[in-house]
């Protein structure tokens, strides 16, 4: 059986897309085994090559569901460049009519609007909700209460931490560049940190000014990625707590730029583009022969 995906992006985060919505779409049950099929997907060698695998689903609660799962084939709760995505595909295939809509993550239903220009999405604007700042709620082990500007030894490096959740962990490490920042080496040792029972993303920010910063991710999962719509929610929310920054901010990623509002009302909005880059056929297996030079 062959597999009808989508490959989208939103600002360079990119992800292979299956619809599985009912009349529609592919059965569930023929994917078989999800984390097998996000790795084989995801590997950009033997597969189509992504960041990770989303399937848009049926929902009792919104319009649709998305399902996550990283390239390591781990699911994840929520992925805002990868919702703002759905909410295109959404429109673009007249699932939905309007330009609000709603979908079902493993963090919640959130909602979403659709900007046009010339009847064509130029953007999408996500309401990521509250962030969640109490250490249990990241969640974080340690004494309760809010992580901000924490010091962390670790490998060598003195550094301040600032935890959030989005919906999914987050630990944003303010650095003077981000061009020297220590991505690959430090970004893993802090996904698997012991202070992290679930594992976490790391933003590494350099504040340009109050309002704007440039940003690298290293993705819980995936590794470094060119952008990541949650971690800069987080980032947004982590400027203000450290009074770095403003509630409004550009937000400056390798793969693009997102504009985020975090509402003295609580809620962190985010905007970025969402583009469909190609569509195909997975006919591959699922598990990749490699010459071992035996």
């Amino acid at each position: 059986m062959t597999i009808p995906f989508i490959k989208m992006e939103g600002a360079g985060n990119d992800y292979v897309y299956i619809d599985i919505l009912p009349g529609r779409g592919v059965p569930l049950a023929s994917l078989g085994n999800l984390p097998d099929l996000a790795r084989a997907l995801s590997d950009r060698h033997f597969g189509v090559g992504s960041d990770g695998l989303i399937l848009i689903g049926p929902s009792e609660r919104a319009d649709a569901r998305m399902q996550m799962f990283n390239a390591d084939g781990s699911e994840s709760e929520m992925c805002g460049n990868g919702i703002r995505c759905v909410a295109r595909y959404l429109h673009d295939e007249k699932v939905v009519t309007g330009t609000r809509l709603t979908v079902e993550t493993g963090s919640g239903v959130l909602d979403l609007a659709i900007e046009l220009s010339h009847g064509e999405v130029a953007g999408v604007r996500v309401d990521m909700g509250a962030p969640r700042l109490e250490r249990f709620d990241i969640p974080m082990r340690g004494v309760p209460g809010r992580v901000i500007d924490e010091p962390l030894e670790l490998d060598g490096h003195r550094l301040h931490i600032t935890a959030v959740s989005m919906g999914n962990p987050h630990c944003v490490v303010f650095v003077p560049s981000v061009d020297d920042a220590p991505v690959q080496t430090l970004g893993p040792l802090l996904e698997t940190h012991p202070l992290f029972p679930e594992r976490t993303n790391i933003e590494f920010v350099e504040v340009l000014d109050r309002g704007r910063v440039r940003q690298r991710t290293w993705e819980r999962g995936s590794g470094e990625t060119l952008a990541c719509g949650t971690g800069a929610s987080a980032v947004c929310v982590a400027g203000v707590l450290t009074d770095r920054t403003e509630r409004v901010i550009e937000n400056q990623l390798r793969g693009g730029k997102l504009h985020l509002e975090w509402r003295a009302s609580g809620s962190v909005l985010m905007s970025g583009p969402a583009r469909e880059v190609f569509r195909g056929h997975w006919s591959g297996p699922l598990d990749r022969h490699r010459w071992t030079g035996e």
